[in-house]
């Protein structure tokens, strides 16, 4: 029989113990190796080369979408399995559209992990009703560009626009246009408003 090769990624030791202790008690699975950041996922994928790397989505050093479309650039035919506490659908929406072939809730059953493995092993692609449900929802925001994040990232600081030129060194009334055109993707009435929509949907680093 041959076996699903299965890289665990998870900045969590306790989530990682776990998918592991659960994977390897199927005869048709083999484990063969773990990463705690978005980095060290896509070093071991190159390095070990499994069939199905689960990914998780918040992780230090690089995320697990960034990761994934590393990943996927690289070794496309290497399959991967989101698994996330993610409350909103933007970064599942981005890490399958970066290339990973199907995403489940932390929350999911281990028959439904087990089986969401396999199938995408063998070139199916897997989103469970929760995240669905979870996408028609909460549809994602329109992508914003990077000089968008920087004035949403000012904004987070309370700053004005004046404030945000200056920090930035761009005219004020450009920044204005920017916030305008923020308040637009995200559906805010206000800047307070946008921040907390930015907040709950994980867009910013820090």
């Amino acid at each position: 029989m041959k076996k699903i090769k299965v890289l665990i990624a998870d900045d969590h030791a306790i989530v990682r113990v776990g998918l592991a202790t659960l994977l390897r008690s199927q005869r048709d699975i083999e484990v063969v190796g773990q990463a705690k950041n978005g980095d060290e996922a896509v070093k071991q994928t190159l390095k070990l080369l499994p069939d199905v790397v689960i990914m998780d989505l918040m992780m230090p050093k690089k995320d697990g979408t960034e990761a994934t479309a590393e990943i996927h650039a690289q070794l496309p035919d290497v399959k991967i399995l989101v698994l996330t506490t993610f409350g909103t659908s933007d970064g599942i929406v981005r890490a399958l559209d970066s290339g990973a072939s199907g995403a489940l809730m932390k929350n999911a059953e281990n028959s439904e992990l087990v089986s969401s493995i396999r199938k995408v092993a063998d070139g199916e692609r897997v989103i469970s009703e929760e995240i669905q449900g979870l996408i028609k929802s909460d549809p994602p925001l329109p992508e914003l560009s990077p000089r968008q994040l920087e004035i949403l990232r000012s904004m987070t600081m309370g700053l004005t626009s004046k404030e945000i030129a200056d920090r930035l060194g761009l005219r004020k009334d450009s920044v204005d246009k920017h916030v305008n055109a923020l308040l637009g993707k995200t559906g805010a009435s206000s800047r307070t408003e946008a921040v907390a929509i930015a907040m709950r949907k994980h867009l910013l680093k820090f």
